[in-house]
């Protein structure tokens, strides 16, 4: 039988690549969720959603794309924190290191739980878009430049703003690369989502009319059926359109942290 300690070392080496370890919220870090905590007691408190089925590292493929697994990844539960950020602010997104090969777009969702996070049914969540990139220069780089090329030129960090408009309230952010390497063949797109429950305060109102991710994506949309090895001069992101006012973020490196925090957080 293999000890926690090796348990968690082989958790560790499979998560190399693919997964948020952790944010930055209006300057404070959280860590995020890593399959390893399930081998522990008490298991760790984070905003990240627990995604403990996750040990090889994978993705949701098209054909899951009805599924909830498309949701905040496979077998996703609830996560029992929050991290609390102020409309405006930003949100920077660590992942493990991103592979050079793996390129395609990045899309950020928000959704409001309307209550507690940590209970709501994901199948209920209607998402809006309030950030997306996809392919910056067919030319450049060997099948293109993307913004996972920007991701990992900034240390495998992506930052995100929060809407001003929105109003207060407790909000599940859905964060996703798709990986396009396989994405000519049937089936062969690779998204990775990852989930984070958020407290925002606001002195905006707005509550956008969202949609289920169960119906995000086609596996014959454009853009989860692309050639990345093609003769391409485009790219269409796909997924439903972005909030009126979402705001485009230039990707820089991340704030210092100042502070840890894994506890619960809400709202009142």
């Amino acid at each position: 039988m293999l000890s926690l300690i090796a348990i968690v070392s082989f958790v560790s080496t499979v998560a190399a690549h693919g997964t948020v370890s952790g944010i930055v919220a209006d300057g404070i870090y959280y860590t995020g969720y890593n399959p390893s905590f399930q081998y522990m007691t008490p298991q760790p408190i984070t905003p990240g959603w627990k995604i403990p089925k996750d040990l090889d590292n994978g993705f949701i493929a098209p054909a899951a794309y009805t599924n909830p697994d498309i949701i905040c990844h496979v077998g996703a539960a609830n996560a029992q924190g929050a991290a609390p950020v102020k409309a405006g602010g930003k949100i920077v997104l660590q992942w493990t290191p991103w592979p050079v090969s793996h390129k395609g777009p990045i899309i950020d969702y928000l959704a409001n739980c309307n209550g507690p996070c940590e209970k709501v049914d994901k199948t209920t969540l209607k998402w809006f878009k309030i950030g997306e990139g996809g392919l910056i220069d067919a030319k450049k780089a060997s099948n293109g430049y993307w913004v996972t090329d920007t991701l990992i030129a900034n240390n495998n960090t992506w930052t995100i703003t929060i809407p001003k408009t929105i109003a207060t309230g407790n909000y599940v952010l859905r964060h996703e690369i798709i990986g396009l390497h396989a994405a000519g063949q049937a089936n062969g797109a690779q998204n990775y989502p990852q989930c984070f429950n958020l407290a925002i305060t606001s002195e905006g109102t707005d509550n956008p009319a969202g949609v289920l991710a169960t119906t995000f994506y086609k596996a014959t949309d454009p853009g989860i059926k692309f050639d990345l090895y093609s003769a391409f001069t485009s790219y269409a992101i796909p997924g439903p359109p972005l909030y009126s006012n979402a705001i485009t973020v230039s990707q820089t490196m991340p704030p210092k942290a100042t502070a840890s925090a894994t506890g619960v957080y809400a709202v009142s």
